[in-house]
This record gives C-alpha cells, structure tokens and sequence, in this order.
C-alpha cells in the first residue's frame, strides 16, 4: 500500500475506493470530471499578484507578501508542495521582516482549486505555525472546501507517482 502514502491516514473504505480507482485506471478520470481544466497563473508575476488578492481579502492584519514564486526545488519528496518563510533582518536601530511564499513548479499546471489550497496552507502559516485547529480553521475560514481540496490534492499526488501527470492539464 506504499502506493497510498499520500492517503494512509485515512479510512479504510476511503482507501479501498481509492484503490479501485487505480485498479481501474480511473484516478485521473475522476479528477479530470471534477476539476476539467488548469489555472493560467503560469508567471512568478502572476503568482504574486493571486497570492496578495487572497491575502487581501481574508488576511490584512499579516504583513506585506515581500516575494511569491513558483520553484523547481520543491518537491513531495522533501515533505513539501510549497513553504513559507518570515525573514526577519536587523537594519539599523529597526527590525525588518518579510514574507515570502514559494510553491512548487508542479502546481504551475493543475486546476486553480489545487494551487488556492496550497496558496491557502502557506498563507495560514504566517497566522499559525503549527497544524492544529486554529490553523486548520483559518484554512477553512479562506476556502471553505478546504479539506476536500487537501484530499483531491492528495488523490493527484497519488496519481502523479503512479500514472504520471494528467496530460490534459499541462
């Protein structure tokens, strides 16, 4: 079931019925039906801008986003689908900070819902350091079907190690 990483801590029917999915070569499909067509945020740029309109809009209170990139070194190997960072530098008689986020390259072709999630995570981090409720609250507060994104991300990452990318949203 290493196939399942992604998924393990779930139950046990979720996983069966996730297992049939593969079983049938019908992972991609069932994402495919649910979310048909990838985002356009292909630039840094345009990732920048995505990343302060949901900050704006749910966040006011946390600091200016200094920094927002899409970046190749990420990747689920290294635990991550993008991280965030508070940079904090003397300059003078002042403390400077600032907040960068980083998403990895791999979410430059999926559908918006995954990237808003990821976007969504990394934000709620510069609230919340670790994942407990108050964290996962503030998710949801952002993007109300959090967890189902955080699943079907889940599902996709599953599909990548086995399948390979969905071809349709590249």
């Amino acid at each position: 079931m290493d196939s399942l990483k992604y998924i393990n801590h779930y139950s046990e029917a979720t996983k069966n019925q996730v297992l049939e999915l593969i079983k049938e070569d019908k992972l991609a499909q069932h994402l495919k039906k649910k979310y048909p067509s990838s985002h356009s945020i292909k630039t840094d740029k345009a990732l920048f801008s995505y990343i302060n309109e949901l900050k704006n809009a749910h966040m006011k209170n946390v600091a200016t986003l200094s920094k927002a990139l899409y970046d190749g070194k990420i990747n689920v190997i290294h635990n991550a689908l993008g991280t965030h960072h508070i940079i904090s530098r003397v300059q003078g008689s002042k403390l400077k900070s600032k907040n960068e986020i980083r998403i990895g390259s791999m979410f430059k072709s999926v559908p918006e819902e995954f990237l808003e999630m990821i976007v969504v995570h990394e934000l709620s981090h510069f609230k919340v350091k670790e994942h407990n409720k108050a964290f996962y609250n503030l998710c949801e507060y952002m993007q109300p079907s959090y967890h189902q994104l955080e699943f079907d991300v889940r599902l996709y990452l599953t599909q990548m190690d086995i399948f390979g990318k969905i071809e349709e949203w590249n």
